[in-house]
C-alpha cells in the first residue's frame, strides 16, 4: 500500500521534498500545498539567491557541497521531455575578510572547510591586493575566497524547476492555505485548508518557510522559528570590479555583481529585528546609515552608488541557533519540519529534499546524516553555534 505525504509549502525546500519523493518511489502520493502558486511573496524568489560552503559547522558545508553538486546538474536532473531548466548559475565565489580581531576564527573555518573537501583560498593583505585591486585592505588581514562551488543564482527559476518536475513526476500541486491539522495522539491523519478540503495523510511536512511558525501552533508545537525581514538594494556605480564575487565584510555587509549593477544588504541589529515587518516596506535607513558607509570604505569607486530599485523578503529565523531544524518532533512522530534555515533555504533545500525524503521512505538517512538538526537539540537546550551568519 502507498502511502499519502501532503508537504505543507512548495517554496525551493517544499518542491524539492516533492522532487526526491517522487523520483525516488513514484508509488508515494505527494500533495503539495502552497497558497502563492505566484511565490511573489515567496523567500526563494525575494532572496539574495547564493550558495556557499564557507560555514563553520561541518554539516552547514556538506550540506551545501551538495547543493552545488545539485545545482551544477540541474539541466539533466530537471529536465522534461528533453527541455532542461536554466537557473544561471555564476560561481563567482564568496569572499569573507577578517580584521585582526576576526582572523582566528577565519583561519579555523577555513581549515574546516578545505578538510571537508570545500575549494577555499585563504589569502593575505598582499594576495587580496593582487586578486582584487579595486579593494580597500589597509584595515585587512586575510580573506577567505571560494575559487570554485561558490556563487549565485536565480532563485526563482530554481523553485519553477524543482516545482515542474515535482510535477512531472506525479506530486500534485493544490493552490490553497492551511488552517488546521487533525491530530489523533501522536499522528497527525488530516490536514485541512481554507477551502474546505481535507486531505489524508500518513506523513505531514511543514515546509512553509517564513509562516512555518503558524503551521506548527495548529499541531501545539512551539517552533522557535520567525518572520525576520531582509532589504536587498539593487545599486549601479560607475566603478568596474573586475572578477568580483559575492563579498562579506567585516561589517556584516555584503554585495555582489547583479546585471550591469550590484545587489547589496546586510542584517539589521538584533534590537531593531522585529517579527513578520511588513514586506512592501523597505528599510532605507539601513542603507544610509550602515550599507553605503561601509560599501564607500571597502570600495573606494562605490562612493558613487545610487540606487535603482529595493525590496524585501523574509528570512526564516531560527532564533534558538540559527540553523535549520528538520525532522519530527517527540510527541508527533509523523510531522516533519523543515524550517528555519535563516536565510540558507535555497543552497540547503537540495539535501533537505533528500535528506526528508529518506525519513519518510526509510525512517533513517541514507546518504548525508542530518539527524544532529533535529529537535531534539531545541528540547535539550544544545544549540549548533554557526559562527558565519549573513
Amino acid at each position: 500500500m502507498s502511502s499519502s505525504v501532503v508537504v505543507m509549502g512548495g517554496g525551493v525546500v517544499g518542491s524539492s521534498i516533492a522532487y526526491f519523493l517522487r523520483a525516488s518511489d513514484p508509488t508515494v502520493n505527494v500533495t503539495v500545498i502552497e497558497r502563492d502558486p505566484t511565490y511573489a511573496r515567496a523567500s526563494s524568489a525575494l532572496s539574495a539567491a547564493s550558495i556557499r560552503q564557507q560555514f563553520s559547522t561541518p554539516l552547514s558545508i556538506q550540506m551545501s557541497l551538495y547543493g552545488i553538486e545539485f545545482l551544477r546538474s540541474i539541466g539533466e536532473r530537471l529536465a522534461i521531455d528533453g527541455e532542461q531548466p536554466q537557473i544561471d548559475l555564476h560561481e563567482g565565489g564568496y569572499l569573507f575578510l577578517a580584521t585582526p580581531s576576526g582572523e582566528p576564527i577565519l583561519r579555523a573555518n577555513h581549515a574546516l572547510q578545505r578538510s571537508l573537501g570545500a575549494d577555499i583560498h585563504l589569502l593575505d593583505t598582499r594576495g587580496l591586493q593582487a586578486r582584487f585591486p579595486w579593494l580597500q585592505t589597509d584595515d585587512l588581514v586575510a580573506g577567505a575566497y571560494g575559487a570554485t562551488g561558490e556563487g549565485w543564482f536565480d532563485g526563482y527559476g530554481l523553485v519553477q524547476a524543482l516545482r515542474k518536475k515535482a510535477r512531472a513526476l506525479g506530486a500534485h500541486y493544490v493552490n490553497d492555505e492551511v488552517t488546521g491539522l487533525t491530530r489523533d495522539g501522536a499522528r497527525i491523519t488530516h490536514v485541512e485548508t481554507r477551502n474546505g478540503e481535507r486531505y489524508a495523510c500518513d506523513f505531514a511536512v511543514n515546509a512553509a518557510g517564513a509562516w512555518s511558525r503558524k503551521l506548527a501552533d495548529l499541531a501545539q508545537i512551539d517552533l522557535p522559528v520567525f518572520a525576520r525581514r531582509r532589504s536587498i538594494f539593487n545599486v549601479t556605480s560607475p566603478a568596474r570590479l573586475t572578477g568580483c564575487p559575492l563579498l562579506v565584510d567585516p561589517t556584516g555587509v555584503y554585495f555582489r555583481p547583479e546585471g550591469a549593477g550590484y545587489i547589496c544588504g546586510t542584517s539589521p541589529s538584533e534590537e531593531n529585528d522585529p517579527n513578520d515587518l511588513p514586506l512592501d516596506e523597505v528599510d532605507h535607513a539601513i542603507f544610509d546609515d550602515v550599507i553605503w558607509p561601509a560599501l564607500a570604505h571597502r570600495v573606494p569607486g562605490f562612493e558613487a552608488l545610487r540606487v535603482q530599485r529595493s525590496w524585501s523578503g523574509y528570512y526564516e529565523y531560527n532564533v534558538f541557533d540559527h540553523n535549520a531544524i528538520i525532522g519530527c518532533h517527540p510527541s508527533v512522530n509523523n510531522l516533519i519540519f523543515a524550517n528555519g534555515f535563516s536565510g540558507h533555504g535555497l543552497q540547503q533545500g537540495p539535501a533537505t529534499g533528500r535528506g526528508v525524503s529518506e525519513l519518510i521512505l526509510h525512517d533513517r538517512y541514507t546518504t548525508l546524516d542530518l539527524s544532529s538538526l533535529s529537535f531534539d537539540r531545541v528540547i535539550a537546550n544544545t544549540p549548533i553555534v554557526e559562527r558565519n551568519v549573513v
